[in-house]
This record gives C-alpha cells, sequence and structure tokens, in this order.
C-alpha cells in the first residue's frame, strides 16, 4: 500500500537583488525575515531556501501557520 504524507505543498516566490559590489540578495516576501546574501545568485538563492526551511519547521513546530499557495 502506497505511504501517504499529510505534508501539502506550497509556493514561496523569491526576489532577487543584485549589489554595486555584485553580491546577489535573494529574499522571501513571506516570510519576514528571509534574506540571504550570496557571492552567486544561485548561492543567495541556496542560503534563503535553507533559512526558510528552518523558519518553516520551527513554525510548524510550534503549531504557527505557514504562510504561501497551498
Amino acid at each position: 500500500m502506497p505511504k501517504v504524507s499529510a505534508a501539502q505543498g506550497f509556493t514561496l516566490k523569491l526576489k532577487f537583488y543584485r549589489e554595486k559590489d555584485g553580491r546577489w540578495l535573494a529574499d522571501i516576501p513571506a516570510l519576514p525575515g528571509v534574506t540571504a546574501y550570496g557571492r552567486t545568485k544561485k548561492q543567495a538563492m541556496a542560503a534563503a531556501e535553507a533559512l526558510a526551511l528552518r523558519l518553516i519547521a520551527d513554525r510548524l513546530e510550534h503549531g504557527e501557520a505557514v504562510p504561501g499557495e497551498r
């Protein structure tokens, strides 16, 4: 029998900005405080995604709402 997960997928939008010094900034507006820098756009995205996952896990652990489209 297939295993059924109670987790639902959702989407959070990332916004990217380029600083004058060349660094990239990745921001997730739906999660205040989830902003990360990287030398490349890919590094900034990976750092922001890791931070978002930690924040979402913490919210779920404490029974708080998780933003985003479901």
